[in-house]
């Protein structure tokens, strides 16, 4: 198996030349789309369908009236004067996609960096959205499947790295590395071992180095200073470096909606 890591949306536009077939594509938007993602359909979200543009969105709701409008522009909720009349749903706050709101419901998406990294992905084997949330599970189902590549996707923050993202990634590479390097007692053999990129060594050496204090990490992050400077959102930071609390996969499917597929 093969890692290799995008840590930058600059890096995004060339995957419309790259051949994915063979490749599972994983994309952390941590600071905030896919932790809300995973959010919703652990609270019992339908599915999400990613919207690159605000105008997608509202095209979507206008031929499904059923769905709820979610995401964000500058990190808040989308309002109506920047839609032409219609205030969303929802913002981009995971803690925001309580049961109550979402469950069984579609939630149409549309945010800066998180939606388009997705989108970019199309084509591959299998696309993931992920997060610390779910960040357990995710590595397992990479495990049982066994990919021969491996592409870990970080959305960023504009055109920027976020470091979060590539915390997740590194946390990611090394839960995959201990799990393929294990000895199997039952054959007396090893699985065949990882190639990593440089882009991942970068993550994974990243997240060796954080992983001790993460939180005082990703609080000095631009997202997480960005977050933690409003009264209202300031608590997303630490909501979604929750580890492993929702034991679910979240695939985006032929379709291009992302649905809960299995628990661990």
């Amino acid at each position: 198996m093969k890692i290799d890591t995008i840590l930058t949306p600059a890096e995004l536009p060339a995957l419309a030349q790259r051949d994915l077939h063979e490749t599972l594509c994983v994309v952390f938007d941590v600071l905030r789309a896919t932790s809300a993602f995973v959010t919703a359909l652990h609270n019992g979200a339908k599915a999400i369908i990613p919207a690159s543009e605000i105008s997608e969105a509202l095209a979507i709701r206008g031929k499904q009236p059923d769905v709820l409008l979610g995401g964000e522009r500058d990190g808040v909720k989308i309002r109506a004067s920047q839609t032409g009349g219609t205030d969303f749903d929802l913002g981009n706050s995971p803690r925001e996609y309580t049961p109550e709101k979402v469950r069984g419901k579609t939630i149409v998406s549309t945010t800066t960096n998180g939606t388009r990294a997705l989108r970019a992905c199309a084509g591959a084997k299998a696309v993931l959205a992920s997060s610390f949330l779910n960040l357990g599970a995710t590595a397992e189902f990479i495990k049982k499947l066994q990919p021969a590549e491996v592409l870990l996707v970080c959305a960023g923050t504009r055109e920027n790295r976020a470091d979060e993202d590539v915390l997740a990634a590194g946390a990611l590479c090394e839960m995959l590395e201990v799990g393929l390097s294990r000895r199997d007692e039952r054959t007396a053999r090893r699985a065949v071992p990882t190639k990593i990129s440089d882009s991942t060594e970068i993550a994974r050496h990243d997240y060796a180095q954080a992983k001790s204090d993460l939180a005082a990490a990703v609080r000095n992050a631009t997202n997480g200073r960005r977050l933690l400077a409003i009264p209202e959102l300031r608590d997303d930071v630490a909501f979604c470096l929750q580890r492993d609390v929702f034991p679910l996969i979240a695939r985006m499917e032929a379709d291009g909606a992302i649905r809960r597929q299995s628990e661990r």
